[in-house]
């Protein structure tokens, strides 16, 4: 795919997380997909193939949430990257105000993301949210 239909792939998928559905990330994985956090605190780690992304990380992280939105507000593209600036919008089912910017770094292949590294604020997810049950 080239740069132009990769960063297209991208504005349909957060055009989707805009409203609300949170599916389309899982939907846009490729079988050996993986999601990377750096650093070291408690989600830090390399989360894949895609059913191990789904399970242990994204499945149990939703439903820590009575609703979430995310939405693009920008990108840059190379090649088979992408990368996008996201601010996030959710509360938790504890009743917390969830508002979070990232940077996502993605790779793309065939139509299908192989890779995201996730840069946000670690300390509000400290904060708010349960760390994950199992850990890569």
């Amino acid at each position: 795919m080239s740069t132009a239909e990769n960063k297209k792939l991208l504005r349909a998928l957060f055009d989707e997380m805009a409203k609300g559905n949170t599916r389309a990330m899982g939907e846009a994985m490729a079988d050996d997909f993986r999601w990377i956090f750096p650093g070291n605190w408690s989600w830090s780690g390399t989360w894949g193939p895609k059913s191990v992304a789904l399970q242990d990380l994204l499945r149990p992280l939703m439903t820590q949430f009575t609703d979430y939105r995310s939405a693009a507000e920008f990108m840059i593209a190379e090649d088979d990257r992408v990368a996008v600036q996201v601010r996030g919008h959710g509360t938790t089912t504890r009743g917390e105000t969830y508002d979070q910017t990232y940077c996502f770094l993605f790779r793309i292949r065939d139509g299908k993301l192989t890779e995201v590294i996730e840069h946000c604020d670690t300390a509000l997810v400290e904060r708010v949210l349960d760390a994950p049950a199992h850990r890569p």
